[in-house]
C-alpha cells in the first residue's frame, strides 16, 4: 500500500492503537492490554483495530500478540520526532532555539534604538508563536 492510502485508513481509534504500539515497538501487546490502556469497550474492538493495522502492513500478529512491523509518518505523526520511545513535536527544537537566542540577546542588550526594539519584538513574537504551535501539536496527539 502507498502512503496516501495508509493515511486515509489510519485515523481515529486505529491511529490511537498505532500510536500506542509505536511507543514501545520492541514489545508486543495483546488486545486486552490495548483495551485497558485506550479505554475500549471490549477486546473485540481492540482486535478489530489491530487487524486493520495488520492489513495495512503496519503491524504483525505472532501467537496472539501484535507488534510494529513498519513505522510510517502520516497525518499527525509527521509533526513528531521519536527519541527513545518518546514523541516530541518538531517545533520544540525551533522554540528552544528561539528562546536561547532571545535570552542571549537580552543578556547583550545595551542601548534602546529602533533596531534593538525591533529585535526584541521579533524575538518575543517568534518565541511566543513557536511555543504556541508546539503546545497545539502536542495536544493533537492521538
Amino acid at each position: 500500500m502507498d502512503e496516501e492510502q495508509i493515511a486515509s485508513e489510519l485515523k481515529g481509534n486505529t491511529l490511537r492503537v498505532y500510536w500506542y504500539l509505536l511507543h514501545d515497538p520492541k514489545n508486543s501487546v495483546g488486545p486486552r492490554q490495548i483495551q485497558r490502556k485506550l479505554g475500549f469497550s471490549s477486546p473485540a474492538l481492540a482486535v478489530y483495530h489491530l487487524d486493520k493495522l495488520v492489513e495495512l502492513g503496519l503491524a504483525k500478529k505472532v501467537t496472539g500478540e501484535y507488534h510494529i512491523s513498519k513505522m510510517i509518518n502520516v497525518g499527525v505523526l509527521k509533526e513528531f520526532v521519536r527519541l527513545r520511545g518518546f514523541f516530541i513535536p518538531r517545533y520544540v527544537l525551533y522554540a528552544t532555539l528561539f528562546v536561547t537566542l532571545f535570552l542571549f540577546y537580552l543578556s547583550q542588550f545595551r542601548e534602546v534604538n529602533f533596531y534593538s526594539v525591533f529585535a526584541l519584538i521579533f524575538g518575543f513574537l517568534g518565541t511566543l508563536i513557536l511555543w504556541y504551535e508546539t503546545i497545539r501539536v502536542w495536544r493533537s496527539t492521538p
